[in-house]
Parts: C-alpha cells; sequence; structure tokens
C-alpha cells in the first residue's frame, strides 16, 4: 500500500510538463516515478493527436502508467496495449463547415486530422511551426479531397483573426463542436462533448478512481474544462491569462519542474 493509492494525476503536456527547451526536465520525471511507486496513477491529457503524441512517448521515454487523453478529450489511447479506447470524430458536415469558413476567412489555414494522417489546407507559417514542434508533415489537399471522419480539426492564424472565427463558429454552429484555444494561435475543433473534462472522468471511471482524488494540470483555456473536474485545479505559473482569471492554483512554471512541485504538494495532502 502507497500513500497515493486511489490517487489519479493527470497533466497537459505541452507547456506543463513538457518544458521550453523541448524536454521533460529530471526532476519531473523523478517526482512521477516515485509517485508511481507510491501506488498514485499518472497520464496525460494533451491536444496533441496520436500520430503527434506518439514520437514523444518514445523521445522522452515517458513513464505512465494509465491510458493517455489525446486530441482534446476526442480521443483515449492504451500505449501497453496499442489499443485505442475511446474515439469520438466531427460531424460528417464538418468539410462543408470548414469549406464556408475558409471562404469567408481565406487566410485561415487548418490541419483535419484523420487517423494516423493529417491534411492541411493553406498552410501558413503558424501551420508549418506547429507541424515543426510536432515532429510530423502533412499532406495539402482540397479540403473536398480530405477523407473523413475527422478526429478533430486545428484553426491556425494570428490571434485577432482567430476570436472572428471563434464568434463566427459560435454563431452557427456552436452545438456541433467543442471550439477552444489550445493557444493564441491554435483554435481546435472536436466533437460537442469531447473535452479533457469529460475524458479525465471517463478514465477515473475506468480506472476506478473516486472524483475526491482526482488532480489535473494545464496552462491553457483547453485545460480548463479538466481543471473544473480537478479536487486542485494546479496550473503552471507560465498559463494563460485565462487560467489565472478562472481562479486556478498556481505553482512554478513549466521550465521549473511544475508536475514535481505538484506532487510534493500532494505528499503534504495525504502524508499519513
Amino acid at each position: 500500500m502507497g500513500k497515493f493509492d486511489g490517487v489519479l494525476l493527470v497533466s497537459d503536456y505541452d507547456d506543463t510538463l513538457y518544458g521550453t527547451d523541448s524536454s521533460v526536465s529530471e526532476e519531473n520525471r523523478t517526482a512521477i516515478r516515485h509517485f508511481i511507486a507510491e501506488g498514485g496513477t499518472f497520464s496525460i491529457a494533451t491536444g496533441r493527436a496520436h500520430t503527434t503524441f506518439a514520437p514523444q512517448m518514445d523521445r522522452e521515454h515517458l513513464t505512465l502508467n494509465a491510458p493517455v487523453i489525446l486530441s482534446n478529450g476526442s480521443a483515449v489511447y492504451d500505449f501497453v496495449s496499442e489499443k485505442m479506447l475511446r474515439q469520438t470524430f466531427l460531424p460528417t458536415q464538418a468539410a462543408a463547415h470548414l469549406e464556408q469558413l475558409a471562404r469567408t476567412f481565406p487566410a485561415l489555414g487548418f490541419e483535419a486530422y484523420h487517423g494516423e494522417d493529417i491534411y492541411v489546407h493553406n498552410p501558413n507559417a503558424v501551420t508549418w511551426a506547429h507541424l515543426r514542434r510536432t515532429g510530423v508533415g502533412g499532406v495539402s489537399c482540397p479540403i473536398a479531397e480530405m477523407p473523413l471522419p475527422w478526429t478533430k480539426v486545428i484553426l491556425q492564424q494570428e490571434y485577432e483573426l482567430l476570436l472572428e472565427i471563434r464568434d463566427y463558429l459560435k454563431e452557427r454552429w456552436a452545438d456541433r463542436y467543442e471550439i477552444i484555444f489550445s493557444n493564441r494561435r491554435l483554435l481546435e475543433l472536436a466533437a460537442k462533448g469531447s473535452t479533457k473534462g469529460g475524458a479525465v472522468l471517463w478514465l477515473a471511471g475506468r480506472l476506478g478512481i473516486d472524483r475526491r482524488h482526482i488532480y489535473c494540470a494545464g496552462d491553457n483555456q483547453n485545460d480548463i474544462p479538466m481543471l473544473a473536474v480537478s479536487a486542485v485545479p494546479f496550473a503552471p505559473s507560465n498559463c494563460a491569462k485565462e487560467v489565472k482569471d478562472w481562479g486556478a492554483t498556481l505553482v512554478g512554471s513549466c521550465d521549473e519542474h511544475c508536475v514535481a512541485q505538484i506532487i510534493h504538494i500532494l505528499e503534504t495532502r495525504y502524508s499519513a
């Protein structure tokens, strides 16, 4: 029996567990190993899809003992059994909606995720920077030729234009999509009801973990749904203003081993 038996800790990846130096610190790794050794369950909830997160599992040799939440809650994947446990898809009208959106906002670029493939429309500087960071490529083709279904779409441009696009989407199709920023230049679409928070609750239920012992950490707007189901909603000090304003409990930045700091806080919370 360990002090963290029945405790679930779920961390966002980019700019939370993953530092600005594009690595997971040894301090975080050591703390996670200790948390698991004491009976805790640790996983990640990321906006990245399987195709863009799987390389991180190999590159970083991540220590996890639970399935991973992907695509902002649109998928849950077990890297041990190599099985997709849960997945949702955008509605079939998504292609027509994106064609309308592209006509209305011709500067917009986006990535559409289908299986292990990424299809790109009107790629711009944001698109290429995002693909470089994730270390994968995309196939550029007309929207009508992109195979369906899509697990998610990432809309890419500068923040001011994305705000207009967000409002346009909400006015027309708020009942079809989760529309949420993962950072100031990436506006993501998932199926309605697919959020990190919903996926964390689903995962906790599958693992038999009481909601009172769920802890989550994240830095951006797409993390707020899972912070809302966390017993203590943690965020690194580098988090978006929207997360600070929402009322997250701040710890050190992603470059100050914030996940290790959170585990230290939980040590006190669960001390005998």
